[in-house]
């Protein structure tokens, strides 16, 4: 209905075009709201003031004018002027309940749209580094960039979805010698660990399984993987120290040997990672190595396109990308002075690619600490000749666990993480959905594991999906009593759902492509959670209030008409969410 106003009201304004309003206003602009009291209306507009200072004109003598357009139509029964030149619309009865026959018609489609009308749309979230098992943090990410896909899909656009795999440097390399001293340790050599290494227990199993498919061939002694290496933390640098180790290794393996333990390490973890995502409901079109975009020589395509034009210089034996002409603090190193290409210049080629592929649009879903990087990324792509606005960042605030009033502490080079598939264990894949998409992905997330698992109605997926499971015992008792729902009867009578809960029902249906649309637009996948919510309780009031099953059987069929129309949209709304509609609590 919001949408059909506005179209309505883009109508009556473009007709006013020149004669009143001087040029056609962006779409944009025209916008209907609902009102927060409905005895002020059902929806309410301000383009009559935002208008009125190009139209020289009152805002109330140019809404006069504006609701004096408006193309004739069969939901507006009256458009009063309010305020300083507010336009209030009160709906006809009917119109609500033509949203139900709009439920019932296009079921599992009701909400889609094609607002984003087939725009290629790239995608990319998770993208973890394959150091280690996914973490509650990069559960926080996957649901999120999940649902926000699904969204933007349901409203239209042509989305991909890719997992980037930082598969290419130092951190890396620092997996495969934390694997290759683990390995080192079962076949019997005395290794004393480096503080800067992979230390979860997670290491000791693909080191146990890199021996068991190579024995003893890639035994060398503890002594010459440690000689000359500078001292380690705390006494010495362990960055420096960590260095070494990896350089040593590699001398002593030979860079081939040693690459294949890094290949074996990176290929069990993303196996692992591959497994929890899967087992998480989240899929990806694509896994794109960053290793794939170095060997193609998209990297070095995108580095002589930025000479070419000027954007790179020398400095200190590097190459430097001028990136504080395009917006970031300072400029970047995208070659050291060693030759080897820096996660920047990756990162560069690796979006400029996209934009190769033909995506218009790209979404980038990164941890909050990779704030810094939006400007460096977009600058990049703007000296390469690409659209500022092609490229759009969501950061994703830290997750932080409690049980029982305690906040559990974590850090993933100390292993003592929470992974996400214990989390999944512990409260179900339901429960790690849902309230992982509970609050804005720019806020904070406390995640109350107890209430997670509680089944009350205190757990808002568990009341969501009890609202879902109530309808269907509904069903079941209608059955039992040896009666049968016709569905014509009951949307052709709909018209009697007039009570104050029906109304209200009908009210909170209908606002449910509005959401839907919002939700993908603001990428705020906890817009559709907050409304699921609303609608269940919404729900529950009704089921408490009336009695569906009565003796007046087109009464009867259109009650069941609507609190089917309820529990579609619940199935609807938590399936775009990633979680279960159960028929059985």
């Amino acid at each position: 209905m919001k949408i059909e106003l506005e179209r309505l009201l883009r109508e009556a304004v473009t007709s006013l075009v020149p004669a009143i309003v001087p040029t056609t206003p962006d779409a944009a602009a025209v916008v209907v709201e609902r009102t927060r009291d409905t005895a002020h209306g059902d929806f309410a507009t301000n383009i009559a003031m935002r208008l009125a200072k190009a139209a020289g004109r009152k805002p109330r003598d140019l809404a006069t004018a504006i609701i004096a357009a408006l193309p004739p139509n069969e939901i507006i029964t009256s458009a009063e002027i309010a305020g300083a030149g507010f336009i209030n619309f009160r709906l006809a009865k009917g119109t609500f309940a033509a949203t139900l026959q709009r439920i019932h018609a296009e079921a599992g489609r009701f909400g889609h749209s094609n607002l984003g009308a087939g725009t290629k749309l790239m995608l990319e979230f998770v993208s973890a580094n394959p150091t280690g098992p996914m973490h509650v943090g990069h559960g926080r990410q996957a649901a999120y960039g999940a649902t926000l896909g699904n969204l933007l899909a349901a409203v239209g656009f042509a989305v991909h979805r890719e997992f980037y795999i930082n598969d290419a440097g130092r951190q890396i390399d620092i997996l495969a010698a934390s694997v290759y001293l683990r390995y080192l340790e079962a076949c019997g050599e005395a290794v004393v660990f480096p503080s800067n290494g992979y230390r979860a227990a997670y290491v000791l199993s693909v080191a146990a399984a890199l021996r068991a498919k190579v024995g003893d061939s890639l035994r060398r002694p503890a002594s010459e993987v440690f000689a000359n290496a500078p001292p380690d933390a705390p006494a010495g640098d362990k960055d420096k120290h960590i260095d070494a180790l990896i350089g040593n290794a590699r001398q002593l393996l030979g860079t081939e040997q040693f690459d294949r333990i890094v290949t074996f390490s990176r290929d069990r973890m993303l196996a692992e990672i591959r497994d929890d995502l899967d087992s998480f409901g989240v899929s990806f079109d694509r896994w794109y190595s960053e290793r794939e975009l170095e060997t193609s020589g998209a990297i070095d395509r995108a580095l002589d396109k930025l000479r070419r034009a000027d954007h790179v210089y020398q400095k200190d034996g590097a190459e430097w990308f001028r990136a504080s002409e395009f917006g970031d603090d300072e400029d970047r190193v995208v070659v050291r002075e060693n030759g080897l290409k820096t996660y920047f210049a990756s990162d560069i080629a690796y979006h400029y690619d996209k934009r190769q592929r033909g995506f218009a649009r790209l979404i980038d879903v990164l941890g909050a600490d990779h704030h810094g990087y939006v400007a460096r990324v977009r600058g990049g792509l703007v000296a390469l000749g690409e659209p500022a606005d092609c490229l759009e960042v969501c950061l994703i605030q830290l997750v932080s666990l409690f049980r029982n009033g305690e906040k559990l502490s974590m850090g993933k080079r100390e292993g003592n993480f929470v992974t996400l598939r214990q989390l999944r264990e512990e409260v179900g894949n339901d429960a790690c959905r849902f309230f992982y998409l509970m609050r804005s992905n720019d806020q904070h997330l406390d995640f109350d594991l107890e209430l997670a698992k509680s089944r009350s109605n205190e757990n808002p997926v568990y009341y969501i999906q009890y609202a879902h499971a109530r309808v269907a015992s509904v069903l079941k008792q209608l059955e039992s009593r040896g009666l049968a729902f016709d569905r014509a009867r009951g949307l052709a009578n709909a018209a009697r759902l007039t009570g104050s809960h029906e109304a209200a029902v009908l009210t909170a249906l209908s606002r449910y492509p509005e959401v839907i649309e919002h939700a993908a637009l603001a990428r705020a996948p906890h817009a559709l959670v907050h409304y699921l919510r609303e609608l269940a309780n919404t729900f529950h009031t009704y089921y408490n209030a009336e009695q569906f099953i009565v003796d007046d059987a087109e009464l009867r069929d259109a009650r069941l008409a609507l609190v089917l129309g309820v529990q579609q949209v619940i199935r609807n709304g938590l399936g775009l969410l990633g979680v279960s509609a159960p028929v059985t609590m």
